[in-house]
């Protein structure tokens, strides 16, 4: 998914840090959000999520760094940059003995400029009408999840963290809430979005930032992640021949020698490499190949998943 060239900075974090009794929690952060992206924060047990997430909304104070939304500081500026903002921490908190309309006109009476007219809006945003006047006590956790968004709609902001969206849902559940989200920033809504489900984000961000023992490790577009991350085979002719070639390449990061599945018609020259590259040097390389006169059988393009990176960059850690 691509985003607009020049696209406007809603959150721009930078260099956040957060020290705890000496120690250092978060260790210097720094991304941006744009405007109508979805933004995914990928990060394994303890790596630091949820307190940058109570940072970004001004519920606990980094030792350093800024975090501004909408060019608001949110720590000089706090209700300018929170009216920017909606937010779900964990669980959206609801009443559940209210209705879900009752809910929503709660929360409403905190909020500036939000009549009836609005929470009809919201409501018809999140697909709720059908229910919106059942208590909340008779709804599923999908219909929670919608009626928080709801309640973090209500004061029209740029901005949209969730922690967590699909967490607890079944599969149709969590299909539905990426349809939703996706729907949001088409209208040019940004959002935020923390979560375990790696798959899930593949599907749905535009790019994503992956954190480990409170360091952002990597940002990027989700494609380009993925490619940066891939591995090139090449099946080649004389096989002897290319290894001092991949050893003393620029265009090569790492490389190693992979068995051949049986292929009576190639001959005993052939081997095959899998090699650790950047796609876009496979034309250099190649050329080099046959200028060197070896012979290129295949070249095949192996992207790993978003999973797959994520490993990969954190060493094999476990995610929440």
């Amino acid at each position: 998914m691509a985003i607009a060239t020049n696209p406007k900075v809603v959150l721009s974090v930078n260099n956040l840090k957060k020290s705890i009794k000496n120690k250092e929690i978060i260790k210097g952060i720094s991304f941006d959000v744009y405007a109508g992206e979805i933004f995914g924060f990928l990060g394994p047990n303890g790596s630091g999520k949820t307190t940058t997430i109570r940072m970004l909304v001004d519920l606990i104070r980094p030792t350093e760094g800024t975090i501004h939304i909408c060019g608001h500081d949110v720590h000089k500026e706090h209700n300018q940059a929170m009216s920017k903002v909606g937010c779900i921490v964990e669980n959206p908190e609801l009443y559940s003995y209210l209705t879900g309309w009752e809910n929503l006109e709660h929360f409403a009476r905190m909020l500036p400029d939000v009549d009836e007219k609005r929470i009809q809006e919201v409501v018809d945003i999140v697909a709720m009408d059908g229910r919106i006047h059942d208590k909340v006590r008779t709804y599923s956790l999908g219909m929670r999840q919608r009626l928080g968004i709801a309640q973090a709609l209500l004061g029209r902001p740029s901005l949209l963290i969730l922690d967590e969206p699909t967490n607890g849902l079944d599969p149709q559940g969590i299909k539905e809430m990426r349809e939703f989200i996706q729907r949001l920033a088409a209208e040019g809504l940004s959002l935020f979005v923390s979560s375990h489900l790696l798959s899930e984000l593949q599907q749905m961000c535009h790019r994503v930032a992956i954190i480990s023992h409170g360091e952002v490790i990597k940002v990027g577009a989700v494609d380009e992640l993925i490619a940066q991350g891939g591995k090139v085979v090449w099946t080649v002719s004389p096989g002897d021949e290319m290894i001092p070639i991949l050893q003393t390449s620029e265009h090569v990061a790492a490389y190693q020698d992979v068995a051949i599945e049986s292929q009576t018609n190639l001959p005993s020259t052939v081997k095959q490499f899998s090699t650790q590259m950047n796609q876009a040097d496979i034309p250099k390389l190649s050329r080099i190949l046959f200028e060197k006169g070896i012979s290129i059988y295949a070249v095949e393009i192996k992207n790993p998943t978003l999973e797959d990176l994520f490993l990969q960059l954190t060493e094999g850690e476990r995610i929440e």
